[in-house]
């Protein structure tokens, strides 16, 4: 049976680059490192990650949401406010019965969570918010895009770990081309880099402890890689059916061909060292989107600079991908954003087929000897791009895989 093109046609973002995507674009081409010492995390192990600069949130979203909304919840309606407008949508006059929102985020409220335990311990039970819960539940990053752009269609959190931001994106697909929706508000958001969450991943041994040089830390496939770098971000992209946007005037800016997904049942926190799971959702995601593994020429790689995670993904890439596409992992520069990731790197992924352009690995002058990867490091990398892989795994064992292609 035939089945609608899902096209992308409006993408927005705020990362550790700055505000827009179109910064956390030049930050990963220039191959520049946004991870520093980070005030939060002072007297801490680990006291650095990649932190958004100051930005004037409250000037979009509205100043007077600030108090009421964790930093996740901002970061999203942020990054949907961009994705709308540059899908060239309008709120005011679109079905809000036929919109959806599906969002992606790994930990919810942590700095609230944090916060108002603090106060509870310290001041007592009457100095907590009334809207401590409202606050730090994770599905108010889509409960809050969804009352802001007046979208009345399904509204879901996927929480996957750091595979979040990517099952939003399968979600959504599924939405569209089973004919539950007519435009999807998909995307992640993650503000996790509060002292306990930091030192809970330490102390699970995922975080690089390179103190002594933070920009330098987030390695993706180096050989002397030693752990990730939290960071915070969000991602939206905005997805509706291919025909429909073409017959209001847009351009698609790529189409989310396939997605799959599937769980390793292995470890809590460790991948298959094999990568089955990966390979799994790798065939099926292809499969979905009806084409070979010969058909994708570049692999936006989960990469986040782990010794197991890292080593596990090449060796499927290798295997899955003997002709060698080009390899790229955009949290040498970003950082890892957990549940916002998937989302970051599809957005960025879009661009590169836009932009013909592949963007390198940052801090990797080459990859380890080990890895049969064409990994694109130093500089950007003239590329073009037909169909493009986008990884993202997370624990618990989460596989998603989507497939892009030019539109």
């Amino acid at each position: 049976m035939s089945r609608p093109d899902i096209a992308v046609t409006g993408l927005g973002a705020i990362t550790p680059a700055g505000t827009g995507l179109d910064a956390a674009w030049s930050q990963v081409c220039r191959g520049a490192p946004t991870a520093a010492t980070d005030p939060g995390l002072a007297g801490l192990p680990v006291d650095f990650s990649c932190r958004i600069p100051e930005s004037d949130i409250g000037a979009v979203i509205g100043r007077r949401k600030l108090w009421r909304l964790d930093r996740f919840t901002q970061l999203a309606l942020f990054a949907a406010d961009e994705a709308v407008r540059d899908a060239q949508l309008d709120p005011r006059t679109w079905d809000g019965a036929r919109v959806g929102v599906v969002i992606g985020c790994g930990l919810g409220g942590a700095r609230t969570w944090e916060a108002q335990h603090l106060r509870l311990k310290d001041q007592g039970a009457e100095s907590v918010s009334p809207m401590l819960i409202p606050m730090l539940v994770p599905n108010m990053a889509a409960g809050e895009i969804s009352l802001s752009l007046g979208a009345r269609g399904p509204s879901v959190v996927a929480a996957t770990a750091c595979a979040s931001g990517a099952s939003a994106l399968s979600i959504a697909h599924d939405w569209l081309t089973g004919d539950r929706c007519d435009i999807v508000v998909a995307g992640g958001t993650e503000s996790g880099s509060t002292p306990l969450m930091v030192t809970g991943f330490h102390r699970a041994g995922a975080l690089s402890t390179r103190s002594n040089d933070p920009a330098g830390a987030s390695r993706p496939f180096a050989p002397d890689r030693d752990g990730f770098v939290m960071a915070e971000a969000a991602a939206i992209l905005i997805l509706e059916r291919a025909a429909d946007a073409r017959a209001r005037g847009v351009r698609p800016r790529a189409l989310l061909a396939g997605t799959a997904a599937s769980s390793d049942a292995y470890h809590p926190t460790d991948p298959h060292p094999q990568g089955t799971g990966a390979q799994t959702a790798m065939v099926a995601a292809l499969a979905d989107a009806r084409f070979s593994a010969r058909d994708v020429d570049h692999v936006n790689a989960h990469a986040t600079s782990t010794l197991k995670g890292d080593t596990a993904e090449a060796n499927v890439i290798s295997r899955m991908f003997p002709h060698r596409p080009s390899v790229t992992s955009n949290k040498g520069a970003l950082g890892h954003s957990l549940g916002a990731a998937g989302a970051l790197e599809a957005a960025l992924t879009v661009l590169s087929i836009q932009q013909s352009t592949v963007p390198p690995t940052a801090n990797v002058d080459a990859p380890a000897p080990e890895f049969d990867l064409d990994v694109v490091t130093k500089k950007s990398r003239p590329q073009r791009i037909q169909a493009a892989a986008s990884n993202s795994f997370g624990f618990g064992g989460h596989n998603v895989v989507v497939i892009l292609t030019a539109g």
